[in-house]
């Protein structure tokens, strides 16, 4: 738990930024750390009023500092929780570049998307027809596509950056995909597939049961929601020389998509050489693992 503030107190430290005394520096900056993301306003205010290259340095640092663990602090809550809802994870992930991003109009425009293909829907229609109405409001309506000119940018794995730009990555349009189905209440799954990442529709049994493992087929939202088959897959196993498991065909779980935006955005870093970020990518990795 952070220690309740005393605005004069952060002010006093703040002051002292600028000292060119690097153990009195470290001090304060640990100080203010542990202070938590209460005194980000002020240090975003003595910010605004430096005219110190230096010191809006470091300031920006202790601000990212703070930022990034309570991100790890609310992403171990995510993983660990039961109600890992999807969305709320990407969301997460978003939060890394975009701290301050404005999540009401994401909610906003997946609303609106949602309510097109609403709109569109009946009870008579097959898994198909659904599929061909999804496929038509996202990808020629809103005009979704893969960003296959820059394939391994960063800006692929924010799903903030998707909805903006209508470009993203196998992964994180499958998760636009999936949380539009989700809010339709309709049976469509993430399968992580080794190095692409498609989606499938289940079906259900003589008892009206959801079962996960009767997929009717498979959609691959990188390519504007192309309906495929088991075969296809199968092919696709067979050339990257895998042996088939369950998880190349059958539903992962919400958690292996976050931890695959993860270690995808990880990879965009590596690419850039920004080992700074790569290293605080790991940091989230390892979250995944502690049981």
């Amino acid at each position: 738990m952070n220690t309740p503030i005393n605005d004069n107190e952060v002010k006093a430290l703040i002051s002292l930024l600028d000292d060119s005394d690097k153990e009195v520096y470290s001090h304060i900056e640990e100080k203010l750390i542990s202070l938590g993301r209460e005194v980000i306003p002020f240090l975003e205010d003595a910010w605004s009023h430096a005219f110190d290259a230096v010191l809006q340095q470091r300031i920006e640092a202790i601000v990212h500092r703070i930022q990034f663990e309570n991100l790890l602090e609310d992403l171990k809550l995510w993983i660990h929780t039961n109600d890992d809802n999807l969305l709320n994870g990407a969301l997460l992930i978003a939060r890394y570049q975009y701290p301050d991003m404005d999540t009401s109009r994401i909610f906003e425009q997946l609303q609106q998307i949602k309510k097109e293909i609403w709109l569109e829907l009946n009870e008579n229609l097959t898994a198909l027809e659904i599929i061909n109405i999804i496929n038509h409001i996202l990808f020629t309506n809103h005009n979704f596509s893969g960003n296959t000119a820059n394939y391994h940018a960063p800006q692929n794995s924010f799903i903030n950056i998707v909805l903006e730009s209508k470009k993203g990555n196998p992964l994180t349009l499958g998760i636009v995909y999936l949380t539009i189905a989700e809010m339709l209440g309709l049976p469509i799954y993430g399968v992580n597939l080794p190095e692409h990442f498609v989606l499938a529709y289940c079906g259900n049994d003589e008892h009206f049961q959801l079962d996960k493992k009767n997929v009717l087929c498979y959609i691959n939202p990188f390519s504007k929601g192309t309906v495929f088959g088991k075969s296809d897959i199968d092919v696709f196993v067979n050339r990257l020389k895998l042996t088939p498991q369950d998880s190349h065909y059958y539903p992962c779980s919400n958690r292996d998509m976050i931890l695959r935006m993860v270690r995808n955005l990880s990879h965009s870093y590596q690419k850039l050489g920004d080992t700074d970020k790569v290293e605080e990518l790991a940091q989230m990795i390892a979250l995944f693992n502690v049981k």
